[in-house]
């Protein structure tokens, strides 16, 4: 899930300073493993230090690699379980103990497969969190499962092994189009997969499904999306599919092999599918997500609103504040991608971090505003006050001509509640953020002059 996230900020921050107008300096990130001086104290609350999720990238194998996908992930070439789950175990521990975290909110397992892991795995993992930090018996606790008979087969013991809520990667429920995709489940899996853990976990199962997918059309996402109600629980998150450079897919289209529907179809797809659900009794609580009952995801609330994450495993992403240091501003880390090169350094030293950036001010709230935006409720007030406490989000936003431009528009909402995104607006985010952004760059850029001066 975190590669998911920091490809998000990552995205949406190299659009919006492709429109900032020529003199606006951007904010440099930088490409080595130095460390950025910043001296300013964001930190609001203990709260912010002191709790962290923690995402484990647990399993970063598949049996093979499907046609979409560029994520971190590789074809096993010997079991090394053990080994695995030993440095996962170590490298655990270590980023706890360089961390202020004495809480862990939540944990999410993902991949790769993280089905492919023994349970055991699971529990070893879990485990080692409890004797470094406080880990309550009722922490979500999340696993991505591929739907195959082999995942299936494990969901009762993965409980066991503490695992309270599972992320099912369905994608479809056309067969051809899993063959597309090349998925190594068939619909019928998915829906005996999904039955299964709703027996095991019942209210606690979410569905990943995708849409724009090569040959769908409108009318056979509505056929899909009707099929899916019938079956899933109180969880839905809705992903469009991406053409990434270099996948199987992606040189398939550019053969012009296989279509993908244009623009303005996978558009409506997105607008039929939030209507379908909200008809359903699902509250959209974020750009891609859905619940009904409550049945939020925790562990990506906390990406969401900004808090402390510790990434664990090959190609893990992290964010939080070390212990004894002597500063406050939150390090952005990254762990060595390929498994092998990883097990070494975290056996040779005890973590895999490849990179670290400690993250300044300016960049902290860039990354609060760009993925506060992206819930259904935005930014209160209170909450923008813990990362920004010398200035408010009408301060800082509320005299801007192009904001004032949205507001009026009913894309953006600016009120006592906060900030955030209209029904029509949060459909149309990628093209708000950057007016949002530019106008947080340029206040960075006169808060600085002012403090020179």
């Amino acid at each position: 899930m975190t590669e998911t996230v920091t490809r998000m900020i990552s995205h949406t921050l190299r659009a919006a300073r492709r429109a900032f107008p020529p003199g606006l300096r951007c904010f440099s990130h930088t490409s080595g493993g130095e460390i950025i001086e910043d001296v300013f104290d964001w930190a609001g609350s203990l709260r912010l230090t002191k709790q962290a999720s923690l995402y484990v990238h647990q399993w970063p194998y598949c049996l093979r690699r499907c046609s979409y996908c560029n994520f971190n992930k590789y074809i096993p070439r010997k079991n090394n379980g053990h080994i695995m789950t030993e440095c996962l175990k170590r490298e655990t521990e270590t980023l706890l103990q360089f961390s202020q975290v004495s809480c862990i909110t939540s944990v999410f397992f993902g991949g790769g497969t993280p089905s492919l892991a023994h349970p055991s795995t699971i529990a070893a993992v879990l485990e080692t969190v409890s004797r470094q930090a406080n880990l309550s018996d009722k922490a979500e606790v999340t696993l991505e499962v591929n739907p195959t008979p082999v995942g299936m087969s494990k969901l009762e013991d993965y409980c066991r092994a503490g695992v309270n809520r599972f992320s099912i990667g369905v994608q479809s429920l056309q067969d051809e189009d899993l063959k597309i995709l090349g998925r190594d489940h068939s619909s019928h899996q998915a829906l005996q997969t999904i039955e299964e853990a709703r027996r095991l976990c019942p209210g606690r199962v979410s569905v990943d499904v995708m849409f724009g997918r090569p040959k769908q059309s409108i009318d056979s996402w509505e056929n899909e999306l009707s099929q899916l109600l019938r079956v899933c629980d109180d969880h839905v998150s809705l992903y469009q599919l991406t053409l990434e450079r270099g996948t199987q897919l992606f040189k398939q289209v550019q053969r012009r092999e296989v279509t993908v529907p244009a623009e303005d179809v996978t558009a409506e797809m997105y607008q039929c599918a939030r209507r379908t659900l909200h008809q359903h009794g699902f509250l959209q609580y974020e750009v891609s997500n859905f619940a009904r009952h409550n049945a939020v995801s925790h562990h990506n609330m906390s990406y969401w609103k900004g808090r402390q994450y510790i990434g664990v495993g090959p190609g893990a992403h992290g964010r939080f504040v070390l212990r004894g240091e002597g500063g406050v501003a939150r390090e952005a880390r990254t762990q060595t991608l390929e498994p092998e090169v990883w097990i070494c350094e975290v056996q040779k030293r005890g973590h895999g971090t490849r990179r670290r950036i400690q993250l300044s001010h300016h960049e902290l709230l860039e990354e609060v505003l760009v993925m506060g935006m992206r819930m259904n409720e935005g930014i209160n007030h209170k909450h923008w006050e813990l990362f920004s406490p010398q200035l408010g989000l009408h301060e800082a936003f509320g005299t801007s001509a192009n904001v004032q431009e949205l507001l009026r528009s009913g894309r953006l909402i600016l009120d006592d509640r906060g900030l955030r995104c209209s029904w029509d607006g949060l459909a149309l985010l990628d093209s708000i953020l950057p007016a949002l952004l530019v106008e947080l760059q340029r206040l960075s850029e006169t808060t600085k002059k002012t403090s020179n001066t």
